[in-house]
C-alpha cells in the first residue's frame, strides 16, 4: 500500500490536474480533501478537455474510487452538472461523497458576491463561489453537513436553526440582500439536485481503510497551492482551507495518514491569480499568456505571469513538506529570449521572506540558457535540448528536491520521468 498527495508548490494553477491524472492510472482511489467550486483542475485525456471544479482528477480511472472528503464545502448543483459532463463522455465513476463535508449554498455565494463590492478596491479577489462564509459557518457550527440529506427532518431542523442565524446578519450588513427560500423550501431543494449523486453518501473512511487493507494506492489532490494556504499562504489573500499536505489525511476521512510521497507541483515558470504579490512579474505578459493559455479555469481570469521564483517555491516546499517536484509546462518557455530565475530577494525582511512579508521586495536573477526547439513531443530527459536539461537541473539544485516529473504538454503522454 502506498498513499500519494499532490499538492500545489506556488499560488494554484500550477497543473496539479495533468499530475493526478497521470498518477491515477495505477491508483485504487481518487480524493480531493480541501476546497470546493472555487477552483478548477484542466485535465486533458483522450476523452477531451475537462475542467473537473469538485470531482477529483483521478475520475477517468473507471478502477478508481472518486472521494470526496470531509474537509470539503461541496456546491451541489454545480457538483451534479459536473457529474453530468463526465457521464456524457462515458465516465462512469465510482464515488464516496463524506457525509461529514459541509454544503457551500447559494446564499454563501451571494453573500461573498456582496462581500467582495462592499470592500471594493479592498476586495479579496474571492471567485464569489460562497467558500469563505461556507467554511466560516462550519466554524461556527451553523453549517448544514451533506449527511443530512439522509436525515430530512433533521435537514430542515438545521437549515431552519441555520436562516434564523444567517439572515438578519446579512440584512443588516447588506441592505440590498433579499432572501425568500424557506428552510423546507431549501431542504426540498436540496433533495432534488443532489438525487443524482446522493446514494455515494457515506463515511468514506470506510472504503478508504478498506482499500488500505488490500494494498491499494490513495491519491490524495489539493486546489490551489501553498501561497493560499488559510494559515501559512500569502494572508488575508488566501483559500478559507488547509492546501497543505499535512491536511491531505485529515481533510480526506483518514486523519492518522502518514503519505510516502508528497509532491509538489510547480510550473516552469510562475503564476497567480487573484490579489497577492508576484514579485517576478514579466512586464510584458499578454503574448506569453495567451501562448500558455494561462487563464482562470473557475473563471477565465487572466493570470499574471512570472518568471521562476525560486524562493517562493522553495518556501511551498518546505509547506508542503514534499519529497518530490512535477515541474509543468516546461514547453512553454520554448523560444523565449529573455530566460531567467529569481534566486533571492533584495530590501527589508530578506532575512525571512515568507509570505506575506514579501510586499516591497525585489527580485534577484540568475540568468539562463534559452533554447527554441519544440520539446512537446520528446520523452525522454536525455533527449530534451541542453539548456532545457540544465534549467530544470538548476531548479533541482536551487530547491535541494528531485524533480523526477517534468511535463512538456497537456497530455498524459507527455510526461517525461527521470
Amino acid at each position: 500500500m502506498s498513499s500519494i498527495v499532490v499538492v500545489g508548490a506556488n499560488w494554484g494553477d500550477e497543473g496539479k490536474g495533468r499530475i493526478v491524472d497521470y498518477l491515477a492510472g495505477q491508483s485504487a482511489a481518487s480524493i480531493r480533501f480541501q476546497g470546493g467550486n472555487n477552483a478548477g483542475h484542466t485535465v486533458v485525456n483522450d476523452l477531451g478537455t475537462f475542467k473537473l471544479h469538485q470531482l477529483p482528477s483521478g475520475v477517468f480511472n473507471p478502477d478508481c474510487l472518486v472521494v470526496l472528503g470531509p474537509g470539503m464545502v461541496i456546491s451541489p448543483e454545480p457538483l451534479t452538472r459536473e457529474l453530468a459532463e463526465v457521464k456524457a463522455a462515458g465516465v462512469n465513476p465510482k464515488m464516496a461523497i463524506s457525509d461529514r463535508a459541509t454544503f457551500c449554498l447559494p446564499i454563501h455565494a451571494l453573500e461573498d458576491t456582496l462581500e467582495e463590492v462592499r470592500l471594493g478596491d479592498g476586495a479579496y479577489g474571492s471567485t464569489r463561489q460562497g467558500i469563505a462564509p461556507a467554511y466560516g459557518d462550519r466554524v461556527m457550527k451553523k453549517a448544514i453537513l451533506v449527511g443530512w440529506l439522509k436525515q430530512p427532518e433533521v435537514l430542515v431542523e438545521r437549515i431552519q436553526f441555520f436562516l434564523d442565524w444567517k439572515l438578519p446578519q446579512l440584512k443588516a450588513l447588506y441592505p440590498s440582500f433579499e432572501f425568500s427560500q424557506t428552510a423546507q423550501e431549501m431542504a426540498d431543494w436540496l433533495l432534488e439536485v443532489s438525487a443524482p449523486w446522493i446514494d455515494a453518501v457515506c463515511n468514506v473512511s470506510e472504503p478508504l481503510k478498506a482499500i488500505q487493507a488490500q494494498n491499494g494506492t490513495l491519491l490524495f489532490e489539493a486546489q490551489l497551492g501553498a501561497g493560499r494556504d488559510l494559515i501559512y499562504g500569502e494572508y488575508p489573500w488566501v483559500t478559507s482551507s488547509h492546501v497543505s499536505g499535512a491536511y491531505a489525511g485529515i481533510g480526506g476521512g483518514l486523519p492518522a495518514l502518514r503519505p510516502e510521497r508528497v509532491i509538489a507541483v510547480a510550473k516552469a515558470f510562475s503564476t497567480s491569480v487573484g490579489t497577492g504579490t508576484l514579485i517576478t512579474a514579466m512586464e510584458n505578459q499578454e503574448e506569453f499568456r495567451k501562448f500558455a493559455n494561462e487563464f482562470g479555469a473557475t473563471t477565465g481570469r487572466p493570470r499574471d505571469i512570472g518568471y521562476f521564483d525560486a524562493v517562493a517555491t522553495k518556501q511551498g516546499l518546505e509547506i508542503q513538506a514534499a519529497n518530490e517536484i512535477a515541474l509543468t509546462k516546461l514547453d512553454c518557455l520554448s523560444g523565449m529570449p529573455d530566460l531567467k530565475i529569481c534566486v533571492a530577494y533584495e530590501g527589508a525582511n530578506t532575512e525571512n521572506p515568507i509570505w506575506p512579508q514579501t510586499a516591497g521586495l525585489k527580485p534577484v536573477y540568475e540568468s539562463m540558457e534559452a533554447w527554441s526547439e519544440d520539446i512537446s513531443h520528446i520523452r525522454k530527459f536525455e533527449d530534451l535540448p541542453k539548456a532545457a536539461q540544465h534549467y530544470v537541473l538548476r531548479i533541482e539544485a536551487l530547491l535541494g528536491v528531485p524533480v523526477p516529473m517534468v511535463s512538456v504538454g497537456p497530455g498524459r503522454e507527455q510526461m517525461i520521468l527521470r
